[in-house]
């Protein structure tokens, strides 16, 4: 049933998980294909009167029909035994109500008008929708995606319901939200569906920093806000790689923070790639998303304006840029591209091919080779002191005078000259 047998109808490819609605017992169901040797795993959710099974890679989920009620704090529900009409009616939306008879082929419609929302592109909640999704906040996300990756219109008062009801998203676990933004980014309607998460208030309940991009203007090189400007980026840029979708999403959420306006009455955000890797790390944690791509997604908004600003690049800026950001390089490349396509259009964007040519014929040289030649350990010891921050910033050091060309990596008698020239220097 389900969102297998709506997009069967629809004729668009499908997820790979299935769920089976009995009236008998689902724990049952499933006790008995493991009997007959049939699955290579099992979990079983007697709370939910639910149980899985995979079968050749494939779940299945085995959902007993049943009715559900919610507590205020809480988007778990308590489940009684009920009718095949009672489990549809606890679903999100009537087009992922309808059914297929195993038996028969035949398709059912318990809620009477499933089918006829699908066939003209209505998404409407079997309930009402404010009871809908004040029990489940949850599905006031899964609307908005299943609005824009369907194409589908609201039902009247649905959306209000939605607007009403966005405080509710409280209750909703920060790994499932970002389990339905994920989905969200990975279409290319994103950019549309985050306009939609806006209007509709749910974006400022985990990403409130967003809204403060609403209506800030930005200067002549810009026809549009802040956060218009975003959705016209990742609109253009939009990409298979997350990585750079999250990238061009989050590349200007600091300029509000660093927003100034110079003597000559300039606009000005100096500093907001900086303050914004810092944010962007904040702000994905706060989701709970994994920490390489926090790391990867963050160093990109920490370093989307380097390219532009190398309007005359020379080899060891290219052999630097390798160096910090390997292989997301080309991810890098191509935030910057998203963001020059949303420029103001009489503004002639940064030609970056100079740029991507030197880049092009480092490609044979391992970054290895602009590392220090010391390593942390052997700073601290020749330097004699305390280890700190300050090691870093040596190694960096020594590093940016290997891709420079004035110092071999290899050259270990040389590098601690230069790392006691460092030393005199101040370095804390």
């Amino acid at each position: 049933m389900g969102g297998a047998v709506r997009d069967h109808l629809l004729g668009t490819p499908g997820g790979s998980d299935w769920d089976l609605v009995t009236t008998g017992s689902a724990e049952e169901a499933v006790e008995r294909l493991r009997a007959a040797g049939l699955g290579e795993a099992f979990t079983v959710f007697p709370r939910f009167r639910t149980a899985a099974v995979w079968i050749e890679g494939q779940r299945l989920e085995f959902v007993t029909a049943r009715r559900e009620s919610y507590t205020h704090d809480s988007r778990k529900p308590f489940t009684e035994v009920g009718t095949v009409e009672d489990d549809a009616r606890r679903r999100d939306f009537t087009v992922n109500t309808l059914m297929a008879d195993l038996e028969s082929g035949q398709i059912v419609d318990p809620m009477g008008h499933g089918a006829a929302d699908l066939q003209t592109g209505i998404l409407r909640t079997p309930a009402d929708p404010v009871t809908t999704f004040r029990d489940d906040p949850l599905r006031m996300l899964r609307a908005v995606r299943f609005r824009h990756r369907l194409g589908f219109a609201y039902a009247p008062g649905l959306a209000s319901a939605i607007e009403s009801e966005a405080h509710r998203l409280e209750i909703v676990s920060a790994e499932r939200i970002q389990e339905e933004l994920v989905k969200i980014m990975e279409r290319p309607s994103a950019a549309d569906a985050l306009a939609e998460l806006m209007q509709l208030g749910l974006l400022d309940r985990f990403w409130p920093e967003f809204r403060a991009g609403v209506g800030m203007a930005q200067g002549p090189f810009h026809h549009l806000d802040v956060w218009d400007h975003t959705l016209l980026a990742l609109r253009n840029g939009h990409t298979a790689d997350p990585v750079v979708n999250w990238a061009i999403l989050f590349h200007d959420v600091a300029k509000p923070a660093t927003y100034r306006v110079d003597e000559e009455g300039r606009i000005r955000f100096f500093g907001h790639e900086s303050e914004g890797e810092a944010l962007t790390r904040q702000m994905m944690t706060r989701l709970r998303f994994p920490g390489e791509m926090v790391d990867r997604v963050s160093a990109l908004v920490g370093g989307h304006m380097r390219p532009g600003s190398l309007t005359n690049p020379t080899r060891a800026a290219a052999r630097r840029l390798r160096r910090d950001f390997g292989d997301d390089l080309s991810a890098l490349f191509q935030v910057v591209t998203a963001d020059q396509s949303a420029l103001n259009p009489s503004v002639t964007p940064v030609d970056l091919r100079p740029l991507r040519e030197l880049v092009a014929e480092e490609q044979h040289t391992p970054t290895s080779a602009y590392e220090s030649p010391l390593n942390g350990s052997e700073i601290v010891s020749l330097a004699g002191r305390e280890p700190g921050p300050w090691v870093g910033a040596a190694k960096r050091y020594l590093s940016d005078l290997v891709v420079e060309g004035q110092l071999d990596t290899g050259d270990r008698e040389a590098a601690t000259r230069a790392l006691q020239d460092f030393l005199n220097q101040g370095a804390q």
